[in-house]
């Protein structure tokens, strides 16, 4: 699932591609990825594009007032090309585009081929959603987020005051987006490796220097994993994210830090990703799912 430098990194290479440009039309390939349905996704045709910006992990495309919203979710992604196929999208069958986006040619472009973005999804889980709304606002993922990791007014006080009290523990804290807007099971990890700490510390009861060290980790984590993925085009983003990872989707390979093994606990629909020397004092932690068949 793209996070937070991911997501920055598309918004910035589609902002760079669509601004200014006007919405030729919007192809529906799957009924079940739209979550609104006042305005429809038609309304959108004829309008200007005026800006793209990054939401949590969200995508938010503002076309005039109207704003096509998408979170791609786990398995979906976006898909850019120079020029479309003409053919229009057809609905169903094995077809991974769920919706295409085509942009009005100029002057130096094929009129029947224009450029334009799919939105693309793998698997037989279908998470990935598109809202097309008013405002953004009426999106509940998105009214419901916490704040920004990298936004200038969430500083160090913030952070603490975010922590003080909570009952979590600290991986499930920081991938909460109505807690902290962005981050997800990825870099979560890479977030607690860097800062040091085991995934199942108590939150609310982290030691000053730990949440000091832990609130460096994220936004050191994010703003450099941010100017990696910068520029990168959106096909290349997925391979970069996975090649940056210390620890997270490297289960059994050396840990980067210590030379230890990178080690596992699985849950029903995820894992992280940790390591024992440098997180948990040489304590491997218990893999819940394998101790449940033990038993």
């Amino acid at each position: 699932m793209p996070e937070l430098p991911e997501v920055e990194a598309l918004a910035a290479f589609l902002r760079e591609r669509t601004a200014g440009r006007v919405v030729a039309g919007v192809e529906v390939g799957a009924v079940s990825v739209l979550k609104t349905y006042d305005p429809p996704p038609t309304a959108l045709q004829g309008l200007l594009v005026t800006g793209v910006q990054r939401r949590g992990k969200w995508l938010d495309l503002d076309v005039d007032g109207l704003h096509l919203v998408v979170h791609l979710s786990r398995a979906g992604w976006l898909r850019w090309s120079d020029a479309l196929p003409k053919a229009p999208l057809r609905p169903g069958g094995k077809n991974p585009v769920a919706l295409r986006v085509r942009l009005a040619a100029e002057d130096d472009e094929d009129p029947d081929s224009p450029p334009g973005f799919d939105l693309t999804e793998a698997g037989t889980r279908k998470r990935l959603a598109v809202h097309v709304v008013r405002d953004v606002a009426q999106v509940p993922g998105i009214a419901s987020l916490g704040p920004d990791p990298l936004d200038d007014s969430f500083d160090l006080d913030a952070f603490r005051a975010l922590l003080a009290g909570s009952r979590q523990q600290v991986k499930g804290l920081l991938r909460e987006q109505s807690t902290l807007a962005g981050v997800g099971n990825a870099y979560s990890d890479e977030v607690l490796h860097v800062a040091k700490l085991s995934p199942f510390a108590p939150a609310g009861k982290l030691p000053e220097e730990d949440v000091r060290r832990l609130f460096q980790a994220l936004r050191t984590t994010l703003t450099d994993a941010v100017a990696a993925a910068s520029g990168k085009p959106a096909g290349e983003l997925k391979d970069a994210e996975r090649a940056r990872m210390r620890v997270h989707g490297r289960t059994g390979q050396q840990c980067p830090v210590c030379g230890d093994v990178v080690r596992e606990v699985s849950f029903a629909d995820r894992s992280m990703q940790y390591c024992a020397t440098c997180q948990t004092g040489g304590k491997p932690l218990a893999d819940r799912r394998l101790s449940r068949l033990l038993r």
